[in-house]
């Protein structure tokens, strides 16, 4: 590392002095111009002369990452005409100029007063320019140049990724490529070897190899195997300098994995397999498991089961569990001990995926051997039939024989076996089976009409329960006569004629149809010569009642009775007798029917039907205009003041509107403000009668029919208030009921005629018009106190 810094330092100062010689070379060619003009002849012999050209510039360079104690001279600008006085200013502007790069302004000197970095700024465009120090005239025209940085080897190679990850397939042959690294440098490409870049490995040998120039790492072994090493780790360097002593590097990681390519066979770990499975297991049951190994992974690992030879290939298969890469040996068919004990297999195990650049590391497959034995179980009793039919007729007797089931053990020991019928089967228990034999009886009487046609049940075997359905049809037998199919009711018009039919009626048989229709109809022998219907059968199960005569009344008779028997065509056949109401009806010209009543004569001589009916709505119209006239005459509201003698009270009104004033004494029902209590005509009273008698005094009662209010109120104060004996005594009535529990007093002012009172009424007279009775009734108040 050392030697490194010395190298650098004297390249370094190898640059500058380069530098210096170029510097002055490049002045003496570019900064100063020509002292002496060029003769030079034209086309027709005439001398040219070439003026002089003393300011003008190229360009300067200037070494990067110079750190001498000085600042570095870039360079020097210089007039012709600068006769060395001092009296020309130089001037520099641009890129940099006063920051980085100062001049003399008497000599011309451009200095580098930083440290510059070329990968920062390649170079900067300044502009010089020579003016009168005193006037600042302009003396040379403004001349713009160039400053390069000279690049020095100061930045390492560096890798675009710190790590690389890459895949080749195992097996690949030697300098397959495996990846690309690439690495770049900062510095400059064009100037000397500084960003040259060399490439080697460091670690990965002798399994990989990298191309200097490219940086593609391949290959060096072949045959380099996954299953023995998967993953490899090596490290490429990056050298610039073109590799030489001196030159900067950098390194990068790369993971090289092998993928997996189908080299391998399947194997089975061993030759053979022994397995066992019971009789009793059911096919589709697992027998046991095979598994052959494949170091390989993924699809090239997939292996796939097959049994090609061996007696039980009929009895077994075998299927591929993917997940686990294992063959499963399952039951095919039922198994019997008593038959076969054992059976052998042969299964290959063989990849599914075969690359054909290894098919000479093959073949890719293998075979082993699988033994089972069948173990013997406790087998379940077997019925001979797997379902049974019977037929029994129906209205059997109790205890008939309906048929018989059997079944056997198939096991050596052969044991006894019980029959039973599963009652969820035969809720109705119509049958019964004999445990010991088999045979199926009825235990009660069978109806085909009120039951299911076929009976379907279940038996069941006790030992080693076994179930067998079986059916039971139940045969019909002719015990039901036919009936009418509907209740029929015929009409027949008073004008009917002879032969007409009126009605046609069918019949419904609830026995099978082989002992239901042909259904015949006929009337019975006793009226087989009916003066008034007779009786066509249609010969399709229906029949038609037709009008034998003329002129039937309904004065006379309006309802027929007609006995009709039908026979069914069962063995042997049965009848019954059905009767047919007939009325009669009144009908117009054309047969429509009108009316079947027989008082329709009787209301022809009267009124008719539609004047009745209006005469009946008249009536009831009438009975509504009454009944709305006495209720609105009972919603009448009451007079507030009676004027009889016997019963007089002060009403208190209480308006929640404004009316129509004093004189407005009808607007509201006293009977809102009445005592619910003595709404039943009983008031509790709680006051005392006085011992003594009192004698009213003459001319205070006014005429009961007196108009006048105001005499009449306090006529009635006056006898109230000197009258001891009469109710309530010694308590004023109270009329206004303020309600149960109500915490207001009593509203009336009748009281206060007899107490000494500080309520001034006299702002009555106040309020107008409207309350000025109010005001003359309480006004004359001291009044009638005085006389009294």
């Amino acid at each position: 590392m050392k030697e490194d810094h010395c190298l650098h330092a004297a390249l370094l100062c190898l640059g500058v002095l380069c530098y210096s010689h170029g510097l002055t070379t490049e002045r003496l060619n570019h900064s100063r111009p020509s002292l002496h003009g060029h003769h030079e002849k034209g086309k027709e012999g005439q001398v040219l002369h070439r003026s002089k050209r003393g300011w003008v510039w190229n360009q300067f360079f200037v070494i990067e990452e110079y750190t001498g104690p000085d600042p570095v001279l870039v360079g020097r600008l210089h007039s012709d005409i600068d006769s060395g006085d001092g009296n020309i200013k130089y001037i520099l502007s641009g890129e940099g100029a006063g920051i980085i790069f100062v001049i003399d302004d008497k000599s011309g000197n451009i200095h580098a007063t930083k440290t510059l970095d070329r990968e920062e700024r390649a170079q900067y465009t300044l502009t010089a320019q020579a003016v009168d120090r005193n006037t600042n005239r302009p003396l040379e025209p403004p001349s713009e140049f160039i400053v390069k940085v000279q690049d020095i080897n100061d930045n390492p190679p560096e890798f675009l990724h710190e790590n690389y990850h890459a895949n080749v397939p195992e097996r690949s042959n030697v300098g397959t490529s495996v990846i690309q690294v690439t690495a770049s440098d900062a510095d400059d490409p064009t100037y000397g070897n500084s960003a040259k870049l060399v490439y080697s490995i460091l670690e990965g040998q002798p399994y990989f190899s990298v191309e200097a120039q490219t940086g593609i790492i391949r290959t060096a072994l072949p045959n380099m195997d996954r299953e023995a090493k998967e993953e490899y780790h090596v490290v490429i360097q990056a050298k610039d300098m073109g590799g030489h002593m001196g030159g900067l590097s950098g390194t990068t990681k790369v993971t090289i994995t092998l993928t997996d390519v189908n080299d391998n066979p399947p194997k089975f770990p061993q030759s053979v397999y022994q397995m066992s499975v019971s009789e009793a297991a059911v096919p589709g049951e697992e027998v046991g498991r095979v598994k052959a190994k494949d170091p390989d992974i993924g699809e090239n690992g997939l292996v796939a089961y097959s049994i090609i030879d061996g007696d039980g290939m009929d009895m077994f298969e075998i299927t591929t569990d993917y997940e686990t890469q294992e063959g499963v040996v399952k039951l095919k068919k039922t198994l019997d001990y008593e038959t076969k004990k054992s059976y052998s297999l042969k299964v290959e195990a063989a990849n599914v995926h075969i690359d054909p650049k290894f098919i000479s590391n093959g073949p890719f497959k293998d075979t082993v051997t699988v033994k089972i034995a069948v173990e013997d179980a406790d087998e379940p009793p077997v019925f001979l039939k797997p379902s049974y039919i019977f037929e029994v007729q129906e209205n059997a007797a109790s205890g008939t024989v309906v048929g018989k089931v059997h079944a056997k053990d198939p096991d050596a020991a052969n044991s006894a076996i019980r029959y039973s019928i599963d009652r969820h089967t035969d809720l109705e228990r119509y049958f019964v089976i004999n445990a010991e034999d088999g045979n199926i009886k009825t235990i009660k009487a069978l109806d085909r009409e009120e039951m299911a046609r076929i009976l379907i049940f279940d038996l069941s075997l006790d030992h080693q329960e076994a179930k067998v359905p079986v059916a039971i049809k139940v045969v019909d037998v002719n015990d039901n006569a036919p009936k009418f199919a509907a209740a029929y009711e015929a009409f027949v018009c008073e004008n009917a004629r002879s032969n007409q039919q009126f009605i046609t009626i069918s019949a419904d048989d609830k026995d099978d149809s082989a002992n239901g229709p042909r259904f015949i109809f006929s009337l019975p022998p006793e009226i087989i010569h009916n003066p008034n219907f007779t009786l066509r059968d249609n010969r399709d199960n229906t029949a038609s009642v037709l009008v034998r005569r003329e002129g039937f009344s309904r004065q006379k008779q309006d309802l027929y009775l007609l006995p009709i028997v039908i026979s069914d065509g069962g063995v042997p056949p049965l009848s019954s007798t059905n009767t047919l109401t007939i009325r009669v009806c009144g009908c117009d010209s054309s047969g429509s029917l009108l009316s079947c009543n027989a008082e329709a004569y009787v209301l022809n001589a009267g009124l008719s039907t539609g004047a009745l009916i209006a005469i009946l709505a008249c009536i009831v119209i009438l009975l509504v205009i009454v009944v709305l006239f006495v209720t609105l005459k009972r919603q009448k509201k009451e007079p507030l003041i009676v004027f009889e003698e016997e019963d007089v009270r002060e009403n208190i009104i209480t308006y929640d509107d404004e009316g129509g004033g004093e004189e407005d004494t009808e607007a509201f029902d006293i009977a809102t403000l009445q005592n619910p209590d003595g709404i039943n005509g009983f008031i509790p009273r709680k006051d005392i009668k006085p011992e003594y008698q009192y004698l009213p005094r003459p001319g205070l009662r006014p005429a009961p029919n007196s108009v006048d209010v105001d005499d009449f109120i306090n006529t009635r104060i006056q006898e109230a208030d000197n009258d001891p004996t009469a109710p309530p005594y010694d308590s004023i009535q109270i009329y206004g009921y303020e309600g149960r529990g109500s915490v207001a007093g009593s509203l009336s002012s009748l009281e206060s005629a007899t107490t000494d009172s500080d309520l001034d009424y006299d702002y009555l007279q106040n309020w107008g018009p409207r309350f000025k009775k109010l005001a003359d009734l309480y006004g004359s108040k001291d009044t009638f106190d005085d006389d009294s």
